[in-house]
């Protein structure tokens, strides 16, 4: 395989949507998805009201990759090693002798075996990977800290009523609905929660498809909501940059099952038909699916016994793990993280800021310091890089984060936005992560500060 990576060298390009091809602005959807959880909780499950009450201090807890271990309420940061890095319970920290005390002397967090090799669901824990539950982290963790204050036992009983308050804000009718906090927000004002692409990133699109590309959209959005994002950041006229539009498309499972548990399914009026398709024989907007009909779908559009497809994605575990070990697709993760840790916005990316937030939507929140959930969190550290340190405190080494490790073992490469690539040529020729290259190769412009930092101080 060649050390480098170049979109013209690939057949088919395909895309997530949400933090993918569509930016949020992440301090207003973070407020309003912790809110629409949190209400829920109060108004529906009796919880107690103070959990709707935040301070702008409080979005520090908020940091991806977490894990909520929910027998007992702990949340950690994992090592690629598996080993627990930091943990709170509740939004407390534990100190180094807590940790080691709850996961003994070598640290060992004893789910990891089947978290890092299948990335599956699990009734003992939830691996926050993703802004669009990443509120619920926090939320997790004010849970606990209340349970705690009224002499509750802390249990997994609590994280039936967390599933319910994510299923009724994004079940699929809920959008039709008018249903929750979340759908009802965005409708009314979609300028306040999404970034419309710059002209740049519609004229790549465009560039791409010109050139013969296959262009895919796959989303585990549903069809209505999918359409009002399209609409608001790339235009009414959407539909006509991609090949195939996949929505409902039950990610990770629409790489990892087998075509019968998932047919394709058409659209009438965002109503899914009851009959699935036994297969795909042309380009068009489907509904669920799966990768092995698509696959023969886009054999017959390129005219390829082995098309080669590249998928921009930034979840871990519904993109990047799925497509590149089920699908064997080129993959490139969205780590937005990226940009809190000394790489540049791009310039489109920074234009478009200024457009669309106007001072008085920038509110009080901003003035008073609410960390946007991309930014180094003081209570957690760097999302690629942290410390270890021993019992006793002396020792110090530095370590990978587990996320930092998958994101080199499952994608070819890194960016903090698709507008970081746009101005580019099709032909760019991008380093590609390798086990053989120093970790710091594959992130594009350049790579985080913290990881710089560690391999300056290894060499």
């Amino acid at each position: 395989m060649s050390e480098y990576f170049s979109l013209s060298d690939c057949d088919v390009i395909g895309f997530d949507l949400d933090h993918t091809l569509c930016r949020y602005h992440l301090k207003e959807t973070s407020r309003l998805i912790y809110e629409s959880f949190s209400r829920y909780l109060v108004e529906h499950k009796g919880y107690d009201k103070d959990l709707l009450n935040l301070t702008p201090a409080t979005w520090d807890f908020c940091f991806k990759g977490l894990v909520v271990d929910l027998d007992d309420g702990n949340i950690v940061k994992l090592a690629e090693d598996g080993t627990v890095l930091r943990a709170t319970h509740g939004t407390n920290d534990l100190s180094t002798e807590e940790i080691i005390k709850h996961y003994g002397p070598k640290r060992e967090w004893k789910h990891f075996n089947s978290l890092n090799t299948s990335f599956t669901r699990s009734a003992k824990y939830y691996f926050y990977d993703n802004y669009f539950d990443l509120p619920g982290a926090l939320l997790c963790g004010r849970v606990v800290d209340m349970l705690h204050k009224r002499g509750n036992e802390v249990n997994s009983d609590f994280w039936k009523d967390m599933v319910a308050a994510i299923d009724h804000n994004y079940n699929t009718s809920a959008f039709k609905d008018d249903a929750g906090t979340y759908f009802p927000s965005v409708k009314r004002d979609p300028g306040r929660y999404l970034q419309p692409c710059s002209d740049s990133v519609k004229t790549w699109l465009r560039s791409m498809k010109n050139a013969g590309k296959v262009l895919l959209l796959i989303t585990s959005s549903h069809s209505d909501y999918c359409r009002l994002i399209c609409e608001h950041i790339l235009g009414k006229d959407f539909e006509e940059l991609f090949d195939v539009i996949i929505t409902n498309a039950l990610k990770p499972g629409f790489f990892s099952l087998v075509p019968q548990q998932r047919p394709f399914r058409t659209l009438l009026n965002d109503v899914e038909e009851s009959e699935g398709l036994p297969s795909l024989d042309k380009p068009g907007w489907y509904s669920q699916g799966n990768w092995p009909h698509l696959h023969e779908l886009l054999k017959t559009m390129t005219g390829k016994a082995e098309p080669k497809v590249v998928y921009f994605g930034d979840s871990m575990r519904s993109d990047m793990f799925p497509a590149s070990s089920f699908g064997k697709w080129e993959t490139v993760m969205i780590v937005e993280e990226m940009e809190g840790e000394g790489v540049p916005k791009s310039e489109a990316a920074m234009s478009n800021e200024a457009q669309v937030e106007p001072l008085e939507k920038k509110g009080k929140f901003e003035e008073q310091g609410m960390k946007s959930p991309s930014d180094v969190s003081q209570q957690w550290g760097s999302y690629f890089v942290d410390v270890h340190k021993s019992g006793g405190g002396d020792e110090e080494i530095q370590k990978l984060t587990w996320c930092c490790h998958c994101i080199h073992k499952y994608s070819t490469m890194a960016i903090p936005s698709v507008e970081h690539i746009a101005d580019l040529p099709l032909d760019y020729k991008f380093p590609r992560f390798s086990p053989d290259k120093p970790c710091t190769t594959g992130y594009y412009p350049r790579p985080p500060d913290s990881l710089l930092k560690r391999c300056e101080s290894l060499s």
